[in-house]
């Protein structure tokens, strides 16, 4: 096949599942310009291991893995900084009775929550917010189903005990 049909196909791929890019990016990082320079690193691992992609799996899967590993192998090491959740802005009393205040700050201490897990903690919960079955979350991480389920069982309890629901 022809080098510029590859690379069309390429960006085909990569326009169709770029929100998958973006959820890796902003779990493992915070500011914006650490985000772009993830993503981009996401985008060079994906053009080295797209000529040995056969569809053995999923695009999403492939992608999520290459992503992942990306993300939480040498990348993030050289990123390692404090990370604390701003504050919420002030909100008027009308926002108040509406309980959308309430909801922010459960939503913040909940990010603040998942900031504190470890990466593979991170990944798991993003697959599982993403609605993957526990064999995908297998194929994307290599850990066996079994393990997955005792992981996202402490996971849910760390969550619970770090957003005063337990």
């Amino acid at each position: 096949m022809a080098t510029d049909q590859i690379q069309k196909q390429f960006l085909e791929l990569i326009q169709d599942n770029a929100g998958l890019i973006h959820k890796v990016c902003r779990l493992y990082c915070h500011s914006t310009e650490d985000r772009q320079d993830l993503f981009q690193e996401i985008l060079a691992q994906l053009w080295k291991a797209y000529s040995q992609f056969r569809d053995e799996s999923k695009v999403s899967t492939w992608m999520y893995r290459i992503a992942l590993n990306t993300a939480i192998s040498g990348f993030r090491k050289q990123q390692r900084r404090i990370i604390t959740v701003g504050e919420l802005p002030a909100e008027s009393a009308d926002l108040q009775e509406h309980g959308i205040l309430e909801q922010k700050e459960r939503l913040a201490v909940l990010q603040q929550a998942v900031t504190g897990l470890s990466d593979i903690e991170k990944a798991i919960v993003m697959l599982y917010l993403e609605e993957r079955s526990y064999q995908e979350m297998e194929e994307v991480l290599g850990i066996g189903q079994s393990s997955l389920r005792v992981k996202m069982n402490r996971i849910k309890e760390k969550l619970r005990r770090h957003t005063g629901q337990a």
